[in-house]
């Protein structure tokens, strides 16, 4: 109940200055246009429907060009003269049309389901650029795994060197988890695709209006159905920012371990000069701080993407503020550095290459061929695999302890355990068991699904290749989508203009 006595006046200048002059700003600066897109289809669809005259229509259409010519978003200030930045388009068309066609705008539309339209119409373009880039990213990656597919790494687990692999299996495999994370932003995008407007504030309208023909002229694949839920499910929002975060979480492991590969004591993977940056007081060393950069940066990607997971908790199943403006405002800035990290990642992987020299020292120390001789005692001497684990762990150990190499030192070993072991003599010769624990024999006889064997690694490289293929046409049929629907939105609004 109001009170009589109450003399205050909207907006108070604390309420102003900390919440309606931020909103209008972000408003301006983000969704101006999209505001334009809304008006104009909104209003061909009132025409289309007749719910509003040619007429009408015509003298509304060529206000809002008006509008638009005359008056540059940027340069607007809030002054407390009307609510939002909505309230001030429809001030200005009050001014050139008069209160009653001016509202006539505004016939079965609310701020409801304009603001989540304008907030999907921003998300659409940036999730199609993160996925253009993250595209880029494989790409990237799996030329890199391609040139270097039989290149020899040192795989470690539990931060300990533990078999040979080559670099191009590691790419392969940050290559499928980029693929899926671009699955999971595909689905984001699909929620987001759906448009809200035609719902109203809550429930639709009584008049005649043609949702379907809102969606299309806005270039979304069709409407979100149930209009509680378009006003209330915030799942386009943690739906895409769930998948940027958990993209870049991925992301900042591979980035992790180049930190580590890079480093003097492993120095497993080499950095070009022109991603190194040296010491201001320490003229030896080569710091690759993009490596760095990288971390940080995917780092605030994901803690930004987070938090609007975070600010979506415990909210009401409504429409709501905590949704809205400036936290989509907030969430923009995760594509932002998101973008940055992308860039980066596909020039560094592009770039560096592996030290071959480091890659064998490592391995000879670190006896991590063993395993395959493991194996070929079963296959070769018909052990059973713990008998032959544990001669194998005897030669390894003997090695290590006096620094040497498998091939080279470990033969003598290997015959005395193997005696101990059986009570007979081994089949393999020097020669054959030099081959055994060499990094090369035990890369290529891992030649299952998805091992590191050139062909096994070759067909899944392909796989991935045609996985990237099909979301690079996807993209390309959503972009033609979209620029037919503006066209079709130009030619419609444009053919009201000639009505006037």
């Amino acid at each position: 109940m109001a009170n009589l006595n109450d003399t205050s006046v909207f907006p108070d200048p604390v309420y102003k200055a900390t919440v309606l002059a931020p909103l209008f700003d972000g408003a301006r600066d983000h969704h101006a246009d999209g505001f334009q897109l809304i008006d104009r289809a909104h209003l061909v669809m009132l025409a289309e429907t007749g719910i509003l005259t040619r007429e009408q229509a015509s003298a509304i259409a060529g206000a809002l060009v008006a509008i638009k010519d005359e008056i540059a978003p940027e340069s607007l200030i809030y002054t407390g003269e009307v609510e939002d930045f909505f309230f001030l388009i429809e001030k200005h068309l009050k001014q050139r049309l008069g209160p009653d066609l001016a509202g006539r705008l505004h016939t079965a539309r609310s701020r409801n389901d304009i603001d989540h339209t304008l907030f999907k119409l921003s998300l659409k373009p940036r999730t199609e650029l993160l996925l253009e880039k993250l595209r880029a990213v494989v790409d990237a990656v799996l030329s890199a795994a391609e040139r270097e597919k039989e290149t020899l790494i040192v795989a470690y687990t539990h931060g300990q060197p533990a078999q040979p692999s080559t670099f191009g299996h590691y790419l392969g495999a940050v290559a499928e988890v980029l693929l899926r994370d671009i699955e999971r932003i595909e689905a984001a995008l699909d929620v987001i695709d759906l448009c809200p407007m035609g719902a109203a504030a809550i429930t639709t309208s009584g008049f005649p209006i043609d949702r379907e023909r809102m969606a299309e002229l806005l270039g979304f694949s069709r409407p979100l159905e149930n209009s509680y839920g378009c006003i209330a499910s915030v799942d386009y929002t943690t739906g895409i920012y769930g998948a940027l975060a958990l993209t870049f979480l991925h992301l900042g492991r591979p980035i992790q371990d180049f930190q580590v590969w890079s480093s003097f004591e492993v120095g497993q993977l080499y950095v070009p000069n022109s991603l190194v940056q040296i010491s201001s007081i320490m003229p030896q060393k080569r710091n690759p701080v993009p490596i760095e950069h990288l971390r940080h940066l995917a780092s605030q990607a994901y803690g930004r993407s987070k938090a609007m997971l975070d600010i979506m908790h415990n909210t009401p199943f409504t429409d709501m503020n905590d949704s809205e403006g400036e936290s989509q405002g907030m969430g923009y800035q995760a594509f932002d550095v998101a973008y940055r990290v992308l860039d980066l990642f596909a020039a560094l992987v592009a770039q560096v290459s592996i030290n071959a020299e480091r890659v064998e020292t490592n391995t000879n120390r670190s006896c991590i061929t063993i395993t395959e001789l493991a194996d070929s005692l079963v296959r070769l001497e018909d052990l059973s695999f713990r008998q032959a684990h544990e001669i194998s762990a005897a030669v390894a150990r003997a090695v290590v302890a006096r620094g040497g190499s498998l091939a080279g030192d470990g033969y003598e070993t290997f015959v005395e355990a193997f005696e101990h072991a059986t009570g007979r003599t081994t089949d393999v010769s020097r020669e054959r068991f030099a081959e055994l624990v060499s990094a090369r024999h035990f890369v290529s006889v891992r030649d299952r699904l998805g091992g590191p064997a050139p062909a096994a690694l070759s067909a899944s490289l392909g796989r991935y290749r045609d996985k990237l293929g099909a979301y690079e046409r996807a993209a390309a049929l959503r972009a033609d989508r979209l620029a037919e629907a503006r066209a079709e939105l130009d030619s419609k609004f444009n053919a009201l203009l000639g009505a006037a």
